[in-house]
């Protein structure tokens, strides 16, 4: 017998945390094999991956042979290339990832609220590509064009002034503007989970719509390059996706409350 009250409970409870502690460490795990392996195969790859990240800037500077990217440090150039392969692997073994994630809190989910969640996990790396591909397709050569058009020939006693950038610096920009596109396009998966939840309603998402124009623009003048293409770029694509966003909660709202009116109609009757 426990000398303490309430021991016994204390015990009971110690032991399922123990097992999803043990539980979450072998899938923590499990990701961070996922990860290495995955960086093991990107490094391999990592010049090819730097030299496609490079396709804007070589397309913008044109088959100029003089133009080229330069390292100031020695090891610059190694350590970016380990950059690229950490950023490639994250992106190769995230499937692996959200599926760990995925199996250690399904078990802890009823039915239907497992068949509410999988979608909005499902999206997240349909939206982050799609952010993604913004960049890389639409701002990056747009914002290239417009970073050289300081360029001078010079003359007149004035000195021309020409790009030559390190390639670390280029990496920092494309990578900056990856996960900052990225990010902000998982906006409608976390306002539909609160919606969801019953945290926001979409009156309320209507409401402070004014403020979510101004709070868009400001959030990608923090995250983008200052330049106005990199930061019309990200504003506009954030306030369509607050008013996808705000059809979204608005579906959840109304199957909610068809879900409500045929409870209350079945005990009703």
């Amino acid at each position: 017998m426990s000398d303490r009250p309430g021991s016994d409970d204390i015990e009971a409870s110690r032991a399922p945390l123990v097992e999803h502690l043990i539980e979450l460490r072998s899938r923590l795990i499990r990701s961070m094999i996922a990860f290495v392996l995955a960086f093991c195969v990107t490094y391999y790859f990592s010049e090819e991956i730097y030299q496609f990240l490079t396709q804007p800037l070589a397309e913008a500077l044109g088959d100029d042979p003089s133009r080229r990217l330069i390292y100031t440090a020695l090891q610059e150039t190694f350590f970016t290339y380990i950059k690229v392969a950490m950023f490639g692997a994250l992106c190769l073994a995230f499937p692996i990832i959200a599926g760990q994630l995925w199996m250690f809190i399904a078990p802890g989910l009823y039915r239907d609220e497992r068949m509410a969640f999988l979608p909005f996990l499902l999206a997240t790396p349909l939206l982050f590509l799609l952010g993604a591909s913004l960049v890389f397709f639409f701002i990056m050569p747009m914002a290239t064009e417009f970073f050289l058009s300081f360029e001078s020939a010079g003359g007149d006693g004035a000195l021309p002034i020409q790009l030559e950038t390190r390639v670390s610096e280029y990496l920092s920009l494309v990578m900056t503007l990856i996960f900052a596109f990225g990010l902000a396009f998982q906006l409608p998966v976390l306002l539909m989970l609160m919606g969801r939840a019953g945290l926001v309603s979409s009156a309320a998402l209507v409401k402070q719509r004014k403020y979510a124009i101004v709070g868009a623009f400001a959030a990608a003048a923090i995250l983008t390059p200052p330049d106005p293409i990199s930061q019309v770029g990200l504003g506009v694509p954030i306030i369509l996706l607050y008013e996808i966003s705000i059809i979204g909660v608005r579906l959840i709202e109304r199957k909610r409350a068809e879900k409500r009116a045929a409870e209350t109609g079945e005990s009703a009757a």
